[in-house]
């Protein structure tokens, strides 16, 4: 790059020896960037007051450079507080904790009116790949070898040989039957991440930073292979256990999984065969059903990224935020497939956030940023040369990450600039079609206007896509994988799609499409007779009956819904009005999604779950302050009372709704006191009587210990109990339900999750109030037993699990639930009430 006005500074002005400090010993992250903030003061590079600038960026963004650097700096509006440019050098041997799981050993803080630190910058990232040279500079005694080291600018020579292991090693075979993908690769980082250890995995001559989820995927591990798993530095003894202990602990899911795989493809496929041969697009079944129509082609939506450079600094403030809007999204969208879905299917979106976290990827970034490129350039190509690395690898459960990288890419990419945005509805013929695209996003697929396609065929994705998972959710035939041929097709050929088999059928005849139909009709008659069985009441042999809720988000869900059987909605989430957007939904639009729930219901009850927001469901849009543990603080019910803007123009919404008829419920997310229930009904009267609306049943979540054990004192206030036993289950065993390693224990069927239930329910009888319980333990058929046994009165549920439930209570008799329920409470464990199972009770 050749020198400008900016550049014209050499990095030796900058790296002065009085700004140089080694063997430095802070006792934490503070004091390391004070330390380098007086050496640059003391040098008269910046203002006193700046120091007070560079803490305050760390409060909101990461400066964490990776392996082992640090690069703090001040806020951008304080720019103005540095003298002149300088870069300050912190060897700090012992290394600090810069933010769990990161170690810094050089802290190299900046002050600059220009860009005159590229080029030091540059060096510092081109280090990066020299693992070698930049670990000797930890502990170099010679100040001069340390500045020669950041100034020098030349590039860095491949290694000769592989890397060697690490001080502490083991030896694995890989045992997982389809190698290492990206949901075991994930669990993997996560707990490399969760120590200070140097942890890395080999294979043969390859080597990969255990905490980067890219550098793994890309060894390309399969059933057979040999890896060598070493760490070295503090805790590397017990951080090699906790690795060996979840690379093992993995491997039962990995072949009970791909069990089920093997056995779904062995099992007879129900598609349709054409009475004559057709021409097809063969590609992957991904939601069964036939579609007959025209193909609508949508274009590739190819995305031009300029090269826009800016300030360095500006430009990682962009990218950094731009990541951490992303990861919040991601997590959001994760948590709520985990609970509509299951958490297979989630942790397609936690892996997608993973890859946000990998320090390769993001260091390539920084490097082409440093080079002197754009920051949304700098992003687009880090993320296009990695995701060519994994396509080109011969796997293809792997090669199909690269469309998860791309796809979470074009997010970041999103955010970095807004006009870089692809996707969203689509223009769409009038008439109803077979819509075939490259791929669709999410949010894409859930935009679809369902009224005009039929089916979905994409040429790229597998069978856990997002488009797979959401086609499946919306009831829409899909295959994907279908390759360039599908692109290839003209607009408005005649087609049937196969979506049970994964074949597109072209050109049908009359007696094609007419067969087709025939065997549409049958399918509908088959379905029926099944829906006849899901439709009967959830009433047990002796008479009890309980009644069955589906846990849906839209309008548009509430049809599958009923078609598993379910009799009401027990739990309409509202968040996803608030995700994937930037800004907050207004008064009408909340009201016409709420009344067209009640419409779709035609009558049956629907409860509708005001804004739950906080803890791992984050709005970045809502702009609310960061905290340290988020679980445990301003969220739910907290969060509404202090946002009257948000809470208002929900409940107006709702009262609206509740005006034009319908069965409608209210309830209030994360409770703890009897003093948020008061004002929060308050709220309620005062705009029930301003909307001359009818008054609603008004309940609350039930979700922590506090609640639960007051439940006789807030029964006199509210008309009715929902328990959410996700996060009842977290609180009352101080356990994170997203914690890599502690997950697992959080079992909703632990003795003290189960008391505190019947507590609840103990409470509410005192007031003649009904409880229900729409946790993950309402979907368990043996969890639902216990449930009606312990006094629950009604269940709400993923729909998909509802059939298998009311199966088994209507296979039981109340006493003998009652009986089980109590067996379970004078359990001492959780392994000893699920060891109660025996089928129907």
């Amino acid at each position: 790059m050749a020198p400008d006005a900016n550049t014209a500074i050499m990095p030796t002005d900058l790296l002065r020896p009085d700004l140089l400090r080694l063997n430095a010993s802070p006792a934490g992250k503070e004091e390391a960037i004070r330390e380098a903030a007086q050496l640059l003061i003391a040098a008269g590079c910046i203002d006193s007051a700046y120091a007070a600038s560079m803490l305050r960026r760390e409060a909101v963004a990461n400066t964490f450079l990776g392996h082992g650097v640090a690069i703090p700096h001040g806020m951008v509006e304080d720019r103005g507080l540095v003298r002149r440019s300088g870069i300050a050098v912190l060897q700090v041997p012992g290394g600090i904790e810069w933010n769990p799981g990161q170690t810094a050993h050089l802290v190299v803080a900046i002050a600059a009116q220009s860009d005159a630190h590229i080029a030091v910058l540059r060096r510092l990232t081109r280090l990066m790949q020299d693992e070698a040279r930049l670990t000797a500079l930890f502990t170099v005694t010679d100040p001069a070898a340390l500045a020669a080291a950041l100034s020098e600018d030349t590039p860095v020579a491949a290694p000769a040989t592989p890397g060697g292991d690490l001080a502490e090693r083991f030896d694995w075979v890989v045992d997982y039957p389809t190698g290492l993908h990206a949901r075991p690769a994930t669990a993997w980082v996560e707990t490399a991440r969760a120590s200070a250890a140097r942890i890395q995995v080999r294979h043969g001559d390859l080597v990969a930073d255990a905490k980067a989820l890219v550098a793994l995927l890309q060894l390309g591990l399969r059933a057979g292979d040999s890896v060598v798993v070493s760490a070295e530095g503090e805790d590397a003894v017990a951080a090699l256990a906790r690795m060996k202990a979840t690379i093992t602990r993995l491997t039962a899911r990995e072949k009970a999984d791909a069990a089920a795989a093997a056995q779904k493809s062995r099992a007879p496929v129900r598609g349709w065969t054409p009475p004559n041969p057709l021409p097809a697009v063969p590609g992957i079944a991904a939601s069964p059903g036939l579609a007959i129509g025209p193909v609508h082609v949508l274009p590739r939506a190819a995305v031009s990224v300029p090269d826009e450079p800016v300030p360095l600094i500006e430009g990682g403030d962009r990218l950094h935020e731009a990541l951490s809007l992303t990861r919040q999204n991601l997590k959001a969208l994760a948590d709520d497939t985990a609970r509509r879905l299951g958490p297979s299917e989630a942790a397609i979106f936690t892996a997608q956030a993973e890859i946000l976290n990998d320090t390769d990827l993001v260091t390539l970034a920084c490097q082409l940023m440093v080079e002197g490129h754009g920051v949304a350039w700098s992003w687009h190509q880090a993320v296009e040369r990695t995701a060519a690395g994994l396509a080109a690898l011969d796997n293809p459960v792997l090669a199909g990450r690269a469309a998860d990288l791309r796809d979470v890419g074009q997010r970041v990419l999103a955010r970095i600039d807004p006009a870089l945005r692809t996707g969203g509805a689509p223009d769409l013929p009038d008439s109803p079609c077979i819509l075939i695209a490259e791929d669709l996003s999410p949010s894409d697929t859930a935009a679809l206007d369902m009224a005009r396609v039929i089916g979905l065929a994409t040429a790229q994705g597998g069978p856990t896509s997002h488009t797979a998972i959401l086609a499946r959710t919306l009831g829409l035939p899909a295959m994907v994988a279908g390759g360039a041929a599908l692109m290839e097709l003209a607009n408005g050929t005649p087609a049937i799609l196969d979506g049970q088999t994964g074949r597109l059928h072209l050109s049908p005849a009359e007696a094609d499409t007419a067969d087709a139909r025939a065997w549409i009709a049958r399918e509908e008659a088959r379905k029926a007779e099944e829906e006849a069985r899901r439709g009967l009441p959830a009433r047990t042999r002796d008479g009890h009956a309980m009644e069955i809720g589906a846990n849906v988000n839209r309008p548009d869900q509430v049809a599958v819904a009923l078609s598993q059987g379910a009799e009401s909605v027990g739990l309409m989430r509202t968040e996803f009005l608030f995700l994937e957007r930037g800004d907050a939904p207004g008064e009408d639009e909340q009201y016409e999604t709420y009344r067209g729930m009640l419409t779709a219901l035609e009558g049956r009850p629907l409860i509708v779950r005001a804004l739950d927001i906080g803890g791992d469901k984050q709005v970045p849009h809502l702009q609310l302050p960061h905290e340290e543990n988020p679980f445990l603080g301003v969220r739910g019910a907290r969060l509404l009372l202090r946002k009257p803007e948000l809470l208002e123009t929900q409940l107006r919404a709702l009262y609206r709704a509740a005006k034009d008829g319908g069965n409608l419920s209210i309830m209030f997310p994360m409770i703890t006191a009897l003093g948020e229930v008061q004002a929060l009904r308050a709220a309620c009267d005062r705009i029930r009587a301003e909307l001359d609306a009818p008054a609603v049943p008004l309940g609350i979540m039930v979700e922590v210990p506090a609640a639960a054990i007051q439940a006789d004192v807030l029964a006199r206030h509210v008309d009715f109990f929902s328990i959410g036993t996700n996060d009842l289950t977290q609180y009352a065993l101080a356990i994170d339900r997203q914690h890599p390693e502690l997950a697992a224990e959080a079992d909703s069927l632990h003795p003290a999750v189960l008391r505190l239930i019947r507590l609840t329910v103990e409470g509410a009888e005192r007031h003649g109030r009904w409880v229900g319980v729409c946790g993950g333990i309402a979907g368990d058929p043996f969890g639902a037993a216990l449930l009606t046994g312990l006094g629950v009165r009604e269940l709400s549920m993923t729909p998909r699990d509802i059939p298998a439930v009311k199966d088994r209570l209507r296979g039981s008799d109340l006493s003998a639930l009652k009986d089980a329920a109590q067996r379970a409470l004078d359990c001492e464990t959780a392994d000893a009430v699920r060891a109660l199972d025996g089928g129907a009770a």
